[in-house]
């Protein structure tokens, strides 16, 4: 919703008020925006029951109308700049479409930064945001909440793969620059799409294979596409990507005082462990789901996972080196998000 069409809906339910003497004001709506199918868990699972949590809270103030599958137009890479100008009032978006605006949230993206543990990085992310080290990043927004996948695993459409070698020369699936470069590392050659256009690209060959969860598999129906689902021992992955759930500023700001309060209230410490625990539970009927096709599940040893952490540790100096130029000290934000995951870990 626009900022205009949101004054005429306040300027609506104030004049009823005026006109109608102990009448309910009228109703606020506002519009989400997403670029994931509607029968996928992040619609059916976090996005739409936390718009319920949000209009319950708000005691019925506010009505939050979500829109799956870009319905409202555009692609995913134009959600951010959608919210920022008040086309949509909320989108939930990947970070990464948008390559280079959101540099310090990139260190949660890092290989081996997040490991297998979406709850600890989703609230290293919220003490990182909230401290200020990261919150630069979201300038323009007003960010409701943020979180990370249950982390990259690797998705192969006839190619077993258990070594970095096995990759070479193969082209790879992966949504962010950050994932890019690990791609780089490993010897294959990154091909950058939203998700929804990835069932096309392996059925056509355009990619060999891609780094995605296991949660994405039955919306895009990807085990029948693929043969191999590959991860580490103990769900390890090879880094993950960043969300925000984010509204536009100017219709944060004409919200009542209590709506406000239904919005943060809603969004706090106890949502971002539930998304973790959304997002992780998910993986379950995934993976259950391509090895019921008939799909091969590997699970690297550590010994097996060695030389792909040794492969990628320069991605992390890498990154440090590049964010430095913009006068971010990527080393401090790699060792505090790790610092922090290693503690909610526990």
């Amino acid at each position: 919703m626009s900022s205009r069409r949101f004054a005429l809906g306040i300027a609506a339910g104030a004049a009823m008020a005026a006109f109608a003497p102990g009448a309910i004001a009228q109703q606020i709506t506002l519009k989400l925006h997403h670029f994931l199918p509607p029968q996928s868990p992040a619609h059916t699972k976090m996005l739409t029951p936390w718009a319920q949590n949000v209009e319950k809270a708000a005691g019925g103030k506010v009505k939050i109308e979500v829109y799956p599958s870009m319905t409202l137009g555009g692609r995913p890479p134009q959600l951010i700049n959608q919210v920022r100008d008040g086309v949509v009032d909320i989108i939930w978006t990947v970070n990464g479409y948008t390559p280079e605006l959101f540099p310090r949230s990139e260190a949660f993206e890092l290989p081996f930064v997040h490991t297998n543990n979406a709850i600890a990085t989703n609230l290293a992310m919220r003490d990182m945001y909230n401290s200020g080290a990261i919150a630069d990043d979201f300038k323009g927004v007003k960010v409701m909440f943020l979180h990370v996948h249950a982390g990259q695993a690797i998705h192969m459409a006839d190619k077993e793969v258990r070594k970095p070698d096995d990759l070479k020369g193969l082209k790879m699936r992966i949504p962010t620059r950050t994932g890019a470069w690990i791609i780089e590392a490993l010897g294959a050659a990154p091909v950058a799409m939203p998700v929804p256009d990835l069932p096309q690209a392996l059925s056509k060959k355009v990619v060999d294979g891609a780094f995605i969860p296991w949660e994405i598999i039955p919306p895009l129906k990807l085990q029948d596409m693929t043969s191999f689902q590959i991860e580490g021992v103990n769900k390890v992955r090879f880094g993950t990507t960043t969300f925000q759930v984010s509204m536009n500023p100017g219709t944060w700001a004409k919200l009542p005082p209590e709506v406000q309060k239904a919005f943060t209230d809603t969004s706090g410490e106890a949502w971002v462990r539930e998304v973790g625990k959304i997002w992780t539970d998910s993986e379950e009927v995934g993976i259950g789901m391509a090895v019921k096709k008939g799909n091969k599940h590997i699970q690297l040893s550590e010994a097996e996972l060695k030389p792909f952490r040794e492969k990628l540790e320069p991605v992390v100096q890498r990154w440090i080196d590049e964010v430095k130029t913009k006068g971010i000290d990527g080393q401090a934000l790699v060792k505090n998000a790790r610092e922090l995951i290693a503690k909610y870990s526990k």
